[in-house]
This record gives structure tokens, C-alpha cells and sequence, in this order.
């Protein structure tokens, strides 16, 4: 998958703010990657799926925009967001598991209900006091 990835990734270096002291004003160590999700011919499920994990990282254009700075090296950025990438597309293809229902017997309902009217009588009781009485 890696392999197919590189054919489909543009890079961008630019000046990053963060660590490297002066360094980060003179060398372009940020690395900005690029890559449209149209072109990885995902399947749809997978692909929506991509799209509500990307959310603003997504442009209208269909690209990816995954930015790395945290490191000083070009080469840690690099893989930093080339890791990213990778993780966010894998998640995709998990398709999340659907929720059973729970089913509750006859015991359990009544149950429930009891500790619901036991749980409104103690909020009655809880009403506004009348300075009469005392």
C-alpha cells in the first residue's frame, strides 16, 4: 500500500515554527503533503468513511493536506506525515461495528420502571417549602 502511496504523494517544504532555535527561520524542515483521495480508488463506504476522519484536512478539490512540523529534520516530518497518512487510510477501511440492541425481560422492565417512580417520588419531595408551617 506504501508503494501505491508514493506514485500519488506530493511534498512541499516550508519554514516551520517549533523547535530548532534560528535554524527554523532559515531552513524549510516543515513538510506539507499532498494527495488526492479520488486517485486512490477507494471503495465508497471507505472512502466517506476518509472523508468524515479528514474533515478540514480535506479540500474542495479532494485532496488530503496533511501538515508535519514537529520535528527539526526533514526527513522525521517526512515520515511523521507520511505515517499519518497511512493510519488515517487504514482506519477507513475498519467499518465501525454495529450495535445490537439490547433486550430487557419482563423483571428487568418492571424493575426499571419501579426505580423510575421511586426516583420521581424523591424529586416531589423536593418541592418548594411552605413558611406557613413552621
Amino acid at each position: 500500500m506504501a508503494q501505491r502511496l508514493d506514485s500519488l504523494i506530493q511534498e512541499r517544504f516550508v519554514t516551520a515554527s517549533g523547535p530548532g532555535g534560528q535554524n527554523v527561520n532559515k531552513v524549510a524542515t516543515a513538510v506539507q503533503l499532498r494527495i488526492n483521495i479520488f486517485a486512490l480508488g477507494l471503495a465508497p463506504q471507505v472512502y466517506n468513511r476518509l472523508k468524515v476522519a479528514a474533515g478540514s484536512k480535506l479540500t474542495k478539490d479532494g485532496e488530503l493536506v496533511i501538515q508535519a512540523k514537529t520535528h527539526r529534520t526533514q526527513d522525521a516530518n517526512r515520515d511523521e506525515a507520511r505515517k499519518r497518512l497511512i493510519e488515517m487510510v487504514e482506519k477507513a477501511h475498519i467499518a465501525p461495528v454495529k450495535r445490537a440492541k439490547t433486550r430487557l425481560n419482563r423483571v428487568g422492565k418492571k424493575k426499571r420502571l419501579e426505580a423510575k417512580k421511586n426516583r420521581g417520588a424523591i424529586k416531589k419531595a423536593r418541592g418548594k417549602v411552605d413558611r406557613d408551617s413552621f
